[in-house]
């Protein structure tokens, strides 16, 4: 039976490598003891400056909270003013999967944007009172795919970006709402 080319060349590397190692350890020792330090990078850059570090927090707080802004429009409030999740409406269970989806990615990504907010001083201060109504939006999904109270998860969602995207002009973040792909949806 043949094997395949792939074991073979696996085998011939370790085989390779194991020769290698051992030829490396029974050398003489006559040439003498040799020293050699290795120096590893930080693998994660940082900032050089206080003002940079900022700088970064404050774009990627406005990246994360427009991406759940956006979702939060598209696929929760637009529907709802349309009437999709009325019920015996056309499309409502599909509507109601994806708002609960857009629903969870808001959340995930408000999450984020606090975390970064969190490295820049004014962007703190002003999104500090937020936490616990963002921390609120966590049950939510699972009260819309339930179909519940559609009235009081669409006007949650909607007051919490609201006050996220004011929080964020007030500290000098524009923030604009950025509807994400569906591959951001789902990797979130």
């Amino acid at each position: 039976m043949p094997l395949p080319i792939r074991h073979l060349a696996v085998a011939l590397t370790m085989c390779c490598a194991l020769l290698a190692g051992s030829t490396a350890y029974a050398a003489p020792q006559h040439f003498g003891q040799q020293t050699t330090t290795v120096t590893v990078a930080d693998p994660t850059p940082s900032p050089s400056t206080s003002a940079e570090k900022r700088k970064f927090a404050k774009t990627r707080f406005v990246a994360d909270a427009a991406l759940a802004a956006g979702a939060t429009y598209q696929w929760i409030v637009k529907p709802y003013k349309a009437g999709k999740f009325k019920k015996g409406a056309h499309g409502r269970k599909l509507a109601l999967v994806k708002a609960a989806v857009a629903g969870a990615f808001a959340y995930n990504r408000l999450k984020a944007a606090v975390r970064n907010a969190k490295a820049d001083p004014l962007l703190s201060k002003a999104v500090a009172p937020l936490t616990a109504g963002i921390e609120s939006l966590k049950s939510l999904p699972s009260k819309l795919r339930k179909g519940k109270s559609t009235d009081d998860v669409v006007n949650s969602y909607d007051d919490i970006i609201n006050k996220v995207k004011d929080a964020g002009n007030k500290s000098g973040a524009e923030i604009k709402d950025k509807v994400p792909s569906a591959s951001q949806l789902t990797n979130s």
